[in-house]
C-alpha cells in the first residue's frame, strides 16, 4: 500500500509517500481502503512535534507510527474475528492509526456505517473535529437548551461543528469568524453572526452562558467580560505560546476557575462510538453538514498541512484517494 510517513520530526516536507507493507489487525480491529482522510490541526502539530508535549503521545525522539491522519472513511477490505457488526464491503466512517494511507487499521468499536447522503470526503471530516464540537459542548460546555452560546473560530474545522451542535442542542448561537465567512455560519444555523475584523465581542456588551474558544488570541481576562457571571469558558486552542509561556496559558484558567463565580475548562476528546453513532444519524438526516474546504491527493498531504497551519482553513480540510 501506498502511504505518507516520515522517520523523524519536522515540517511537512519531511513526509514522503512510499510502499509499506499491509497493516496487520487484532481480532477486535476492521482494515479499511481509504477513500478519504480528516486531518486537523492536531496532525500538523504530530508530524513537526512540537510543541514538545505532543512526543508524549507521538514518540519522544522520534515518531512512533510516522503516518498522519485519524480521521478516515473508506470500505472494509477485511475484519478481525471478533467483529461482528461490520462485514467485508461495508461503506465506513471511524476513528483509525495513520489515515493518510490507502489501508488503514482501526478498532471496530470505533467505526460505524458511513451516511448514503454523504460522499467519502464528507464523511471522513465528522469523526475527530465532530466529536471534539460535541464534547465540548455537551461534555465540558454543559450546554442545556435555551442557553447563550458563543462560538470563536465559528468557520473553522471544530467551530463549523460546534455552530449546528449547539443548535440541537437547543442554543441560541452566536458565531464569531473574518468577513468572507459570516454568509457561510449563517447557513449553518448561527443566530448571530460577530465579524472579527470589525467589532471584538469581549468589548461588546451582550454576555454569554457559554463561550467556546477556539482561537485564543484575546486576553482571558478580556473573554471572561462577555461571560455571564456564572458562565462557562471552554478553551479550545493551542493558544499560540511557547516555552514556559505555553504552559502558563494551559494552565492559569484551570487554577484560576475555583475561585470565580465563572467556570473555566479544558478538555480532551476522546472518542466513543455512541457518540460517533450520534454524528452519523444527524448526518444521516440533514441536521448536521460537514463542511469541506479543501481536498488534496494523498500525494499533496503536505500541501494540506501547511494550509492548516495558517490558521485560516475554512471547514475541514481532506485527502482523497482514487477509487
Amino acid at each position: 500500500m501506498k502511504a505518507m510517513i516520515q522517520d523523524r520530526y519536522g515540517s511537512p516536507d519531511t513526509l514522503e509517500l512510499r510502499e509499506l507493507p499491509t497493516p496487520p489487525i487484532g481480532a477486535d480491529e476492521v482494515l479499511i481502503r481509504t477513500r478519504a482522510a480528516g486531518i486537523h490541526i492536531g496532525d500538523a502539530f504530530a508530524v513537526r512535534g512540537s510543541p514538545f508535549p505532543v512526543r508524549l503521545m507521538t514518540g519522544v525522539r522520534r515518531p512512533k507510527v510516522g503516518i498522519p491522519g485519524f480521521d478516515v472513511a473508506g470500505i472494509v477490505e477485511t475484519v478481525g474475528s471478533a467483529v461482528t457488526h461490520l462485514s467485508p464491503g461495508d461503506e465506513v466512517l471511524g476513528v483509525g492509526i495513520g489515515t493518510c494511507a490507502e489501508l488503514v487499521r482501526a478498532r471496530a468499536d470505533l467505526v460505524v456505517p458511513k451516511p448514503a447522503n454523504l460522499s467519502f470526503e464528507e464523511a471522513a471530516a465528522i469523526p475527530t473535529s465532530g466529536l471534539a464540537a460535541l464534547h465540548g459542548l455537551r461534555d465540558a460546555g454543559r450546554l442545556q437548551p435555551g442557553q447563550r452560546v458563543l462560538v470563536n473560530g465559528a468557520s473553522g474545522g471544530v467551530g463549523t461543528f460546534e455552530v449546528q451542535i449547539a443548535k440541537l442542542l437547543g442554543a441560541d448561537v452566536t458565531g464569531v469568524c473574518s468577513t468572507p465567512n459570516l454568509d457561510l455560519v449563517r447557513s449553518l444555523g448561527a443566530d448571530h453572526v460577530i465579524d472579527y475584523t470589525r467589532d471584538d465581542f469581549t468589548t461588546g456588551t451582550d454576555r454569554f452562558d457559554l463561550v467556546v474558544d477556539n482561537v485564543e488570541s484575546r486576553p482571558l481576562s478580556a473573554v471572561r467580560r462577555a461571560l455571564t457571571p456564572r458562565g462557562t469558558l471552554v478553551l479550545n486552542s493551542g493558544t499560540g505560546a511557547s516555552g514556559l509561556r505555553m504552559f502558563a496559558r494551559l494552565l492559569w484558567p484551570l487554577i484560576l476557575s475555583p475561585f470565580s463565580g465563572q467556570t473555566m475548562r479544558r478538555y480532551i476528546s476522546n472518542p466513543k462510538r455512541a457518540d460517533l453513532e450520534w454524528l452519523a444519524e444527524r448526518a444521516a438526516d440533514g441536521s448536521l453538514r460537514p463542511v469541506v474546504c479543501s481536498t488534496y491527493p494523498l500525494a499533496e498531504t503536505p500541501a494540506a498541512l501547511r494550509l492548516l497551519e495558517t490558521g485560516h482553513s475554512r471547514g475541514k480540510v481532506v485527502i482523497a484517494l482514487a477509487a
